[in-house]
């Protein structure tokens, strides 16, 4: 089954990188080698699925993409976000933890709301929205899930702003895409043991 996802994740990879080259400005596609998101998306899709099980792979997919386009566009497209939640819950719900899922989706998008309210110079709404699949998927498989993504988002994108500080590459002021790092706070939390 893993492998099997592993396969999907390849495929998936090609149609992201399509998909991210459609919301880019034109001028500077992604190169077409290495294959590096068709490698990283199969590699993901596999990793999540072994540690967390078969419904989460696709949230895999689905933040791989998400992840990318942000990287690459500063965009978080209520294209991919919004199908994203019914195609989760559908994912989850033979789990028997789509309850939790939502309620957790709810909290964790409610909280970056508040924060967007507060500073929406800051944080962009597709955040927001992101938000509330990583608390899906991360609150199926319990609230120290939840708490952790939520935290270990936090704190990628923290360390990632001190880098550009350390390094003089950027200043308090300098806008990056938060939305990666969010996702990758949420594939730590799915490939550890809870």
């Amino acid at each position: 089954m893993v492998a099997l996802m592993a396969l999907l994740g390849l495929v998936c990879g090609g149609r992201i990188r399509a998909l991210a080259d459609s919301y880019d400005d034109g001028v500077t596609p992604a190169p077409a080698w290495p294959p590096l998101t068709e490698l990283a998306t199969a590699a993901l899709a596999a990793l999540v699925a072994w540690q967390a099980g078969l419904p989460y792979a696709c949230f895999a997919v689905i933040g791989a993409a998400l992840a990318v386009i942000d990287w690459r566009t500063y965009t978080l497209p209520d294209a991919i976000t919004l199908p994203a939640y019914p195609i989760m819950a559908l994912a989850l719900a033979p789990t028997g933890e789509l309850p939790r899922a939502l309620a957790g989706g709810a909290v964790l998008a409610a909280a970056y709301g508040l924060l967007w309210f507060l500073r929406p110079d800051a944080l962009g709404f597709g955040d927001v929205k992101l938000a509330g699949l990583i608390g899906m998927a991360a609150a199926a498989l319990g609230w120290q899930a939840l708490v952790a993504a939520a935290f270990l988002g936090q704190l990628y994108g923290a360390l990632y702003g001190l880098s550009l500080l350390l390094t003089r590459r950027g200043t308090r002021h300098t806008q990056f895409p938060f939305g990666p790092f969010m996702v990758l706070g949420a594939f730590t939390t799915l490939c550890l043991t809870w």
